[in-house]
């Protein structure tokens, strides 16, 4: 019950950060972002973006994809960490960000629940070598 439900959060994530592809295609494509002189947006947009087909790659196994996952979790917390910081500061000196607290609240609840879905570690065979080189044999 757990891992299925792991791989439809997968997905549905998956399918957010992809669908920022849209979003990154948007902004170099009417090349808004030069006129605003915000070269961050793409940048971010483009790491989320390739992050989403990988998410979705780990649907099928995500015990043999754990680091992937836990990247995943662990940017959205960092990415919600940083709007909240963000919104702060300029909360602060008086400005208004276009982003709402709904954001930072998606991006905590995307990050946490990924972490708690993380499939466990899978132990090693005991006295299994790391990692034994194959050699053809004549």
């Amino acid at each position: 019950m757990r891992e299925r439900t792991l791989q439809v959060v997968l997905v549905l994530v998956g399918l957010f950060y992809s669908f920022w592809g849209y979003l990154l295609f948007d902004a170099l494509w009417h090349s808004s972002w030069l006129n605003g002189h915000n070269d961050v947006l793409p940048m971010f947009l483009s790491l989320n973006t390739a992050l989403g087909p990988c998410l979705l790659l780990a649907v099928k196994q995500p015990a043999e994809h754990r680091l992937m996952i836990a990247y995943g979790a662990w940017s959205s917390l960092a990415h919600g960490f940083t709007m909240t910081i963000q919104s702060a500061e300029a909360a602060a000196h008086g400005m208004h960000r276009k982003d709402s607290p709904q954001d930072i609240v998606i991006f905590g609840v995307i990050g946490v629940t990924l972490l708690a879905l993380l499939p466990a570690k899978q132990p090693s065979p005991a006295g299994a070598p790391i990692s034994e080189p194959r050699v053809a044999e004549r």
